[in-house]
């Protein structure tokens, strides 16, 4: 059981160099859907540029849309950030990345009406010499607030398995032990009818038993 803590160790150690050394790779990673009441959600949009090494402006749009209701802009970035008044007033906070494709944000203190779908809008405008495309993509994050913190599957899996291993060593352990006992026993046994039977030898026959010793 030792090893288990050990590899996952080794395992992270090397996740976060792999990290380290592909810092520079952009991955368009889906955001989280659940949120628990009391904490802070980040919204996570990322739009990676196909071409880094082209110039470009880039204008950010959030929009939130309650169930059955309509879409309301949130907060944008214009060259500077800007947060519309609404139910999350004070409550939003940019969490993006100087090259812009990172441009998700941040929900403090998650309340239950914050469920709902948020949708990031971004814009590019390429500097080329002789056009400008423009460049949009949208994604959408369906949101769920919850009370209390729900077991992960995953966390749950991992405690069966590490139960299942524990009963299967202890069984091995005491099967092992059994049969060690057993043979232990066997051999007490074994060097306890040796004894009886050489007590029941007379004692002429014992003193025959001796050796001779050669002059």
């Amino acid at each position: 059981m030792a090893a288990l803590p050990r590899l996952l160790c080794a395992s992270s150690v090397a996740l976060v160099l792999w990290a380290g050394f592909c810092s520079a790779v952009c991955v368009e990673v889906p955001s989280e859907t659940e949120a628990v009441q009391g904490t802070h959600m980040k919204l996570l949009c990322i739009s990676c540029m196909k071409r880094e090494e082209v110039t470009a402006s880039t204008v950010v749009e959030w929009f939130y849309r309650p169930e059955g209701g309509k879409d309301e802009p949130i907060y944008e970035y214009r060259k500077a950030n800007h947060e519309f008044p609404s139910r999350f007033s004070g409550r939003l906070q940019w969490n993006g990345s100087k090259d812009m494709q990172d441009v998700s944000i941040t929900v403090l203190n998650v309340t239950l009406n914050d469920s709902g779908i948020y949708t990031c809008n971004i814009t590019r405008e390429f500097e080329f010499e002789i056009h400008r495309p423009l460049f949009t993509s949208s994604r959408l994050i369906h949101l769920t607030v919850v009370e209390e913190a729900g077991e992960d599957f995953t966390s749950v899996i991992s405690e069966i398995m590490m139960y299942i291993l524990l009963v299967f060593l202890t069984l091995w352990l005491l099967i092992e032990m059994v049969y060690c006992y057993r043979k232990v026993s066997k051999a007490e046994e074994a060097a306890q009818e040796n004894a009886t039977d050489y007590l029941a030898i007379p004692s002429e026959n014992k003193e025959n038993c001796a050796v001779p010793v050669e002059e």
